[in-house]
């Protein structure tokens, strides 16, 4: 897989980016993950969190549409939600 240098990019910065985020069904789910992306994006509005079910109800589907700054700024909080114990995807 080929790296693309750092100060290089295929996003046009600042942009609305949308991530997308998978985990189990649990309760607190989306607002523990909120919680992460708020410490990364903090002007990030929790109340346009987008929530799909999986079709059985055992996973939980949230896409969150975050203003990014950065390439440095998209890169952490991608680290930081895979490296979240309830998260089994992010794309």
């Amino acid at each position: 897989m080929t790296q693309i240098p750092a100060d290089q990019s295929l996003i046009e910065y600042p942009s609305d980016f949308p991530i997308k985020v998978m985990g189990r069904q649990h309760p607190e789910f989306a607002q523990r993950l909120t919680e992460v992306v708020l410490v990364h994006a903090p002007d990030f509005d929790p109340a346009t969190v987008e929530m799909r079910p999986s079709s059985g109800g055992n996973y939980i589907g949230l896409t969150f549409t975050v203003r990014a700054t950065s390439r440095e700024q998209l890169d952490n909080l991608y680290r930081a939600l895979t490296s979240h114990e309830m998260v089994a995807y992010v794309l």
